[in-house]
């Protein structure tokens, strides 16, 4: 039985006091028992968050109080909650790009998914992935490019080394929720690209509308929980991921002898010691033990 709602949300807003609001919030969701990260910055809010029914209500509710009233908000549906902790983060930016931009001056076309899947068919139009390469690799659209940063922050760097000949050419982009191309469309409106266009409300909500048989999507939208991906109808998938590092795991993986459940991978095993190692067999056995008690 699907109990736990998972709301995806962000807006580009100002805010006069974010200390003060980070506190409202963290204080708001430990009494409503809501887990997942909620990130606030002087330009509005972003995050994901999991609870019950009635608590995922009276955050939204209380979001839309305060005058996020515009917010890109998107809700799915899990049998428990998909975060551990709760993270109400303070910080500069609510997507880290390094680079100033203003999406509430200027940005990217919007497309529906129904306009997003009939524009990127188009063979004038380049279709680049703004998400990171693990994301990239674990499912992605038809035809896209894969930027292979390893951060968001890395993108300008991409576009000024690869893209810069384009500034004529039709650039569609697209992310997880849409806020990344919030930014990278804005960004690029500023470097002098004249058609340039993005996914309203990112991969989750093109899979939530467009039929699996219709769809030019491939493979599994990673996310950052621990439902690792999901596929059409923004259902559970099949995609693993490695609780130590968060990166998803591909097939051979598990066999690895630098494979250990949550606690390593190939893709983290050289590059954490065995203090952390230590740490996250401790955080392993503690999370078996609340799951045998749960059954």
């Amino acid at each position: 039985m699907e109990s736990i709602v998972v709301a995806a949300l962000y807006q580009f807003k100002a805010v006069t006091d974010p200390a003060n609001l980070q506190q409202t919030l963290k204080d708001l969701c430990k009494t409503q028992e809501i887990l997942g990260t909620l990130i606030v910055a002087n330009e509005g809010i972003n995050g994901t968050v999991s609870g019950s029914r009635q608590a995922i209500d009276v955050l939204h509710q209380f979001l839309l109080a305060q005058g996020f009233d515009r917010m890109e908000y998107k809700e799915s549906f899990a049998p428990e909650h998909t975060f551990r902790k709760l993270k109400i983060k303070l910080k500069k930016e609510i997507v880290t790009l390094g680079v100033h931009v203003d999406p509430r001056d200027h940005v990217g076309t919007y497309l529906e998914p129904e306009q997003w899947h009939e524009f990127i068919q188009q063979d004038d139009v380049i279709i680049i992935d703004t998400r990171n390469d693990y994301e990239y690799v674990t499912g992605t659209f038809e035809g896209a490019i894969d930027p292979q940063t390893k951060s968001f922050g890395e993108f300008p760097q991409y576009i000024q080394e690869h893209l810069k000949a384009a500034k004529d050419k039709k650039i569609a982009m697209f992310c997880t929720g849409g806020i990344r191309c919030e930014k990278s469309t804005s960004y690029l409106l500023q470097e002098g690209f004249k058609e340039v266009y993005h996914l309203k409300g990112g991969i989750l909500n093109y899979l939530a509308h467009i039929p699996d048989e219709q769809s030019l999507w491939k493979g599994e939208c990673f996310v950052f929980d621990r439902r690792v991906g999901v596929g059409h109808g923004v259902n559970l998938g099949d995609t693993a991921m490695c609780f130590g590092c968060g990166h998803p795991l591909f097939a051979g993986d598990t066999d690895s002898p630098k494979y250990e459940e949550g606690v390593s991978c190939p893709h983290c095993y050289d590059h954490t010691t065995e203090e952390q190692k230590a740490r996250f067999r401790m955080r392993q056995s503690q999370h078996v033990l609340k799951r045998m008690v749960k059954e």
